[in-house]
């Protein structure tokens, strides 16, 4: 059974649409629907209100909100057209902003599309990046990820460091035909004293967050209970992440080189900038 949190998801999901440009969009009605206003007179104000904080902010709201047409089917096989407005993301989050607050609904809103705006801004911003700045920021993300796992694979029962330690290694040899953490670090002739995560490039660095990530999801999601049970959903998670790899003619994890300088000395680098 969907939670409340992933049935409210759908209903923004299920309604997006893509415009010529590959760009996410919503209709104005869709949104009235999901935002549960039952007159267009009384939803068309509050997308007046987003219309002016666009503008507000130093955006051109024709860019965000663009009046367009819609035909609608009437009871004896007739149409008629009515108003409707393609809505950027930046737009829907502006509307549920302005949208009244006491609806749970747009409460969730309102997390959606920020959330969902922040992923784009961050798209955007790392596609200009270089290597090592990549590889910073996607260190970085895995740093605040690995600590939800954690508090994910506590409740699932894994407790000690020792637990812990055992736990990651099953998802890296997932991930890694096999390979736990000793024989990584062998294959990239580290240290023991060195942090694996610390000696990837990018790519490499991308395929352990999405392994990270998901491994959260699907043990908070299947609610795993059991040290067994989350070494073995790692694993598992480790092992289809491999898979997408290999489907998409990628570089296996194992495969990919070292960099010459690790996380650390490029945070100096940074520093001293």
């Amino acid at each position: 059974m969907l939670n409340i949190e992933t049935s409210n998801k759908n209903k923004f999901e299920n309604f997006k649409n893509k415009n010529n440009f590959g760009e996410d969009f919503w209709y104005a009605r869709d949104l009235q629907e999901i935002l549960q206003y039952t007159k267009w007179s009384n939803f068309i104000k509050v997308v007046d209100k987003a219309k002016v904080a666009c503008k507000n902010s130093g955006n051109s709201a024709l860019d965000h909100f663009a009046d367009v047409g819609k035909m609608v089917a009437l009871g004896s096989d007739s149409q008629r057209k009515i108003e409707d407005i393609q809505l950027s993301r930046y737009a829907c989050y502006l509307i549920v902003q302005n949208a009244d607050p006491r609806k749970e609904i747009v409460a969730f809103g309102q997390t959606y599309f920020a959330v969902q705006t922040r992923k784009q801004e961050l798209q955007e911003n790392f596609d200009q990046l270089d290597e090592n700045k990549k590889r910073l920021s996607i260190r970085n993300e895995l740093v605040e990820h690995n600590k939800r796992l954690v508090e994910v694979a506590k409740k699932a029962g894994v407790e000690t460091n020792r637990d812990y330690a055992v736990f990651q290694n099953q998802g890296y040899k997932g991930l890694y035909g096999g390979l736990g953490a000793k024989e990584i670090h062998q294959r990239k002739g580290l240290k023991k004293s060195h942090k694996i995560l610390d000696h990837m490039g990018s790519t490499e660095l991308a395929a352990n967050l999405f392994r990270a990530t998901q491994t959260e999801e699907k043990l908070r999601r299947d609610e795993v209970i059991g040290k067994g049970n989350a070494n073995q959903t790692h694993f598992d998670v480790g092992v289809k992440v491999r898979k997408t790899i290999e489907e998409l003619d990628g570089t296996m994890p194992e495969d990919l080189p070292t960099p010459s300088q690790s996380i650390g000395q490029l945070e100096k680098l940074e520093q001293r900038k």
